[in-house]
């Protein structure tokens, strides 16, 4: 977003939100998002570390956060970079609208103690939209084998 249009939406920062993290591997096109404690440097570069294979390639935004993740690719934001050959942040940037877009649009409301069932089926949707329908839903049906959500530990 340019930097004249970014003025407008300046919000609260991070205050009273839930921290997310999320990774996005380039090769399947395959995304992992998760509640995460904080935002501290250990608990995300343990949750990078911890989805990826030895060696990989990463790239990230500028966040000091990543700092020490070996064979990491940065843009800087900031200064208003966004690509940088093949460093780019925009698949899981893209996620990240889709869900924001579901939380305005269909949700309205998501409740801290059911986030992760939300990340889990946003990342669901997004790992299947490659699939026909037909496998999507057998892929659905299988998932659900021996599941079972009762209602008071939904509301419990």
């Amino acid at each position: 977003m340019p930097a004249r249009k970014r003025i407008r939406y300046r919000g609260t920062g991070s205050a009273g939100k839930v921290p997310v993290a999320g990774i996005r591997d380039r090769s399947t096109n395959q995304v992992r998002a998760n509640v995460v404690e904080d935002v501290s440097r250990i608990t995300l570069q343990t949750f990078v570390l911890g989805g990826i294979a030895t060696g990989a390639k990463v790239y990230t935004d500028e966040a000091s956060a990543y700092d020490r993740i070996p064979n990491r690719e940065k843009v800087k934001h900031g200064v208003g970079e966004y690509v940088r050959g093949q460093a780019h942040t925009n698949g899981i940037e893209s996620f990240w609208a889709m869900l924001k877009r579901a939380h305005k649009g269909t949700f309205h409301q998501l409740n801290a103690k059911h986030l992760q069932r939300y990340l889990d089926e946003f990342a669901g949707s997004h790992n299947m939209r490659g699939l026909d329908t037909i496998d999507q839903m057998a892929s659905i049906a299988r998932g659900l084998d021996r599941k079972r959500l009762r209602y008071r530990e939904l509301v419990g």
